[in-house]
């Protein structure tokens, strides 16, 4: 882990260094202009001052905070704590976009950016904006190296409480999935298992995250596992579009069974299963030729009142017939004619 630590930091720098060096040209007097502007609205606490001066720049290389690395670890995590208070009037939130990003990548990119990176990503979040996109790069990089440093999930969040923030779901959400966009699916496992020592409770999007990235990496049974753990266990209902990926990569890798007992599952549950779902389930259990459980499969979506399309129906009843299924083949034809298929 130390060492894929390592990599994603170099990697992390890489890529500040080509996003910024893109950025809108610009003169160097020009942009040591703003710097000096910038660093005189800090210096005479005139905070809320940085937003337009960053707006009216277009400019949001985090470079131009640098001057804060001068002052001492705790005076700089005060004047940023202070730059953020600052930001809560201010309307409309969309005119801090900029100022919250340069703030969270100059940041991420210091050294020891925790807790004040999590408290700066939080407000960025609560007030609508959405960090820039090499944010979760530079996240994941530094988190990474903390825990390199043998520091536990729990006390990276509670971190927050020092400088007089409260970790939230929405802040480890955002940890988790730009966890999983570097593919460190084991460490955004281990906050979403660790995030509640922190006094955060896991909601849709935290489970959303992490199995929609065990999907991708096609861990099957790790995804229906954590799947049954928030239904089951936390009474969560899941979205749709997960219910749907999670099928999707059943199918994909010819997992039939297992997608069936899903489904399963999810109707003792009482969950609201869509057309969609039962028809896609029906298709792949006709291109395994498993004909038995698309029987079944079309006997329980009858039974919520959906009906196969024409050319599903006769495919069933023909594989059902060519197996010698004729009881099932009766009890299909039966249920086609009560809802006047």
């Amino acid at each position: 882990m130390i060492v894929g630590a390592k990599q994603l930091y170099r990697s992390s720098r890489h890529l500040s260094r080509l996003v910024f060096n893109f950025s809108p040209v610009r003169s160097v007097s020009s942009l040591q202009s703003l710097k000096e502007s910038l660093k005189a609205a800090i210096q005479a606490k005139n905070y809320q001052h940085i937003p337009d001066l960053l707006n009216s720049s277009q400019d949001e290389n985090p470079k131009l905070l640098s001057f804060l690395s001068d002052f001492p670890r705790n005076n700089r995590t005060q004047i940023i704590d202070e730059i953020l208070q600052s930001f809560v009037p201010l309307r409309p939130r969309s005119r801090l976009r900029a100022a919250y990003s340069c703030l969270l990548c100059y940041t991420l990119q210091s050294p020891d950016p925790f807790p004040i990176a999590l408290s700066i990503l939080q407000r960025t979040l609560r007030s609508g904006c959405a960090p820039v996109p090499q944010a979760r790069l530079f996240l994941s990089s530094a988190w990474l190296e903390q825990l390199s440093q043998s520091r536990s999930v729990a006390d990276i969040l509670l971190g927050m409480r020092l400088i007089g923030y409260s970790p939230d779901s929405g802040t480890c959400n955002y940890v988790m999935s730009s966890l999983c966009a570097v593919d460190q699916l084991e460490e955004a496992n281990k906050v979403l298992k660790e995030m509640t020592r922190a006094g955060c409770v896991p909601d849709l999007d935290s489970y959303g995250a992490v199995i929609g990235a065990m999907c991708s990496a096609r861990r099957t049974s790790d995804a229906i596992e954590m799947l049954t753990q928030m239904v089951g266990k936390l009474g969560l209902t899941p979205r749709q579009d997960m219910v749907a990926k999670m099928l999707a990569t059943l199918l994909a890798t010819r997992e039939i069974r297992k997608a069936v007992e899903t489904i399963e599952y999810l109707e003792r549950e009482n969950y609201p299963l869509r057309f969609q779902s039962y028809e896609r389930l029906v298709e792949g259990c006709l291109k395994c030729r498993e004909h038995v459980l698309a029987g079944k499969m079309v006997m329980a979506m009858t039974a919520r009142g959906f009906i196969p399309y024409i050319d599903i129906r006769q495919k069933v009843v023909e594989g059902l017939a060519a197996h010698g299924e004729m009881d099932l083949v009766r009890a299909v034809r039966q249920r086609f004619v009560e809802l006047r298929s």
